[in-house]
């Protein structure tokens, strides 16, 4: 096996000799080689850590008589993004990541693939990259940031941020202990943001170890994992098992379910999506919605539950989820070790890493069940909804299990604003009113890149004003994080001439979550049935003339002009 006998390497000889100007010996050029890239960087805590995981990764290879090569390109953070453009790259990002994963992949023939990322856009990044590439590939989960103080997560950074705006008797002090405290180590952040989901759909779609997704991130296990992965992408190269072979439809069902038991990332609906469309498979909306209609809402995980991600590894993670699920999974699906997910999960059990972490999760005084619930104890079904009707005829996405129920449905009046930075503002101030909804259009892909919009849900539920009292209605998406009654990727976009476009001020748009709709329902304050509104609607688009888009260059520009509706994935 390997590549030194491939045509490739005999056209040319100055191939085998730039590999030993590189650092690489005679014998070396002769092995399986295979190409190890990460999102190592000082750009936030979920990287910065990775060159090490990295580094073990390359042991494992070595261990198995391989030899890696090291590859690098760094990922973004939402986080130092808000309230700012910088947000309106970080979906592009992904695209970008993807793209120079393949890049590395194509330039010269590699027997084997393996990546590592923590975070919101590189997991996806790297998830459609091994889908693309389709080489015998596994994905190495960079793991959990420790929990601040009190058990806190990093978005403490919401009622700070809105204190200092509204000069809320906020002390430097306070401002000043959150910083330091705020993220206190490597690793993704520690609510079941996308980062967080994201590194859980890896695992659930079988591309990475069982139970590998959120170990934290200061703890030796996260070492042996990246060094397990180094072996086993030997056996998988010298067995041609593709991500082909593993990315089936039933391996994208198994992950939606994951993800419905879990309370996942809204922004799941569209990586899952994009990734699958590198296949050729076709996730449609309303299949997220099916399978949240019957599978138990059973992970207890900030912000739909109380724990954290580190608990949630402690009480067995991911496969404790599809072991409780399993009458609902299709358990013979191929996986990168080798074997089917109903063997792993008879493996992992024997192993007696339930037992080992349990002991973990004892330190915190907290039990399994109070972390992931028994199925038959699950208070309710599914955690995201897809709404349909005639303000978004394509759909729209809500996480309800982050959404208090006496706002799960709402007849409101609209407030609407153009850009993000608008509507935050208006609440800053306190312009926005309690029963109203708050409408952002101009946000979606081709919009301005589909930012989220994190800094305005978090300045709703921390202000009592409005907190429980107002909704957030947008074309935007959401952080993982983003709690309250938040409806998001509503398709068509206003940029694409949906109806988002032609709502104004004051007029009257009603949701309801159990029925799965979202209409606007009443002119200018008058209230009427949804098809007589959807046909004023219509009549203001004939003489209404859409916003026009900022002047942009370089791959905003390209993702802007080219991107897919959200609900395809918002990808090119």
């Amino acid at each position: 096996m390997g590549i030194c006998s491939t045509r490739e390497r005999e056209l040319w000889a100055q191939f085998d000799a730039l590999q030993l100007g590189s650092g690489w010996d005679e014998e070396d050029i002769c092995k399986p080689q295979i190409l190890v890239e990460d999102v190592f960087g000082d750009s936030h805590p979920g990287s910065v850590h990775l060159n090490q995981l990295s580094e073990h990764i390359c042991r494992g290879i070595y261990e198995k008589g391989g030899v890696p090569g090291r590859f690098h390109t760094t990922d973004l953070c939402d986080g130092c993004a808000q309230g700012h453009d910088g947000m309106n790259l970080i979906l592009a990002s992904r695209e970008a990541i993807c793209d120079m994963v393949e890049l590395h992949a194509g330039f010269v023939p590699w027997d084997g693939l393996v990546l590592c990322s923590s975070c919101d856009k590189s997991i996806p990044a790297h998830l459609k990259a091994i889908a693309r590439i389709n080489v015998p590939s596994i994905f190495v989960p960079g793991g959990s940031m420790r929990p601040g103080p009190n058990q806190t997560t990093s978005l403490v950074a919401g009622s700070i941020s809105l204190r200092q705006k509204q000069k809320d008797g906020i002390s430097p002090d306070e401002i000043r202990d959150y910083k330091l405290t705020g993220c206190p180590s490597a690793g993704a952040c520690t609510f079941l943001g996308t980062a967080s989901t994201m590194q859980c759909m890896a695992e659930a779609l079988g591309l990475a170890l069982p139970g590998s997704a959120l170990v934290p991130a200061t703890m030796r296990d996260i070492l042996s994992y990246a060094r397990k992965a180094g072996r086993v992408i030997m056996q998988l190269a010298e067995k041609k098992i593709l991500p082909s072979d593993i990315l089936t439809e039933s391996a994208f069902r198994n992950a939606i379910i994951v993800h419905s038991a879990i309370g996942g990332s809204t922004n799941a609906t569209i990586h899952l999506p994009s990734i699958a469309r590198e296949l050729g498979i076709t996730l449609d909306p309303e299949l997220f919605d099916e399978i949240n209609h019957i599978i138990p809402h059973i992970g207890n995980i900030n912000p739909s539950g109380e724990h954290l991600t580190e608990a949630f590894w402690f009480a067995g993670g991911v496969p404790a989820v599809q072991s409780e699920l399993r009458a609902y999974l299709d358990l013979d699906v191929m996986t990168v070790t080798g074997h089917t997910l109903g063997e792993n999960l008879e493996e992992i059990e024997k192993s007696g890493f339930y037992r080992r972490n349990e002991g973990y999760l004892h330190n915190y005084c907290l039990q399994k069940e109070q972390v992931i619930l028994p199925a038959d104890e699950a208070a309710e079904t599914g955690s995201i909804a897809i709404l349909k009707g005639n303000l978004a005829p394509e759909g729209a996405v809500v996480k309800y299990s982050a959404c208090e129920k006496d706002m799960r449905s709402l007849c409101g009046t609209a407030r609407v604003y153009d850009s993000e930075e608008d509507a935050h503002s208006a609440v800053v101030k306190g312009d926005v009113n309690p029963g109203e909804i708050l409408v952002i259009r101009y946000e979606g892909p081709r919009g301005s890149g589909m930012p989220e919009m994190l800094m305005t849900t978090e300045a709703i539920v921390c202000d009592h004003r409005l907190n429980g009292k107002v909704s957030l209605v947008t074309d935007g998406r959401f952080s993982g994080a983003t709690r309250g009654a938040a409806i998001g990727h509503v398709s068509p976009e206003a940029a694409a001439g949906g109806p988002l476009a032609y709502i104004h001020t004051g007029d009257i748009i009603s949701y309801d979550i159990e029925s799965r709709s979202l209409n606007v329902v009443g002119i200018d304050g008058k209230l009427m049935d949804a098809e007589e509104a959807g046909r004023v609607l219509e009549e203001r688009k004939k003489s209404w003339k859409l916003k026009e888009p900022p002047k942009r260059k370089g791959i905003l520009k390209r993702y802007t002009e080219q991107a897919l509706s959200a609900m395809q994935g918002a990808g090119y």
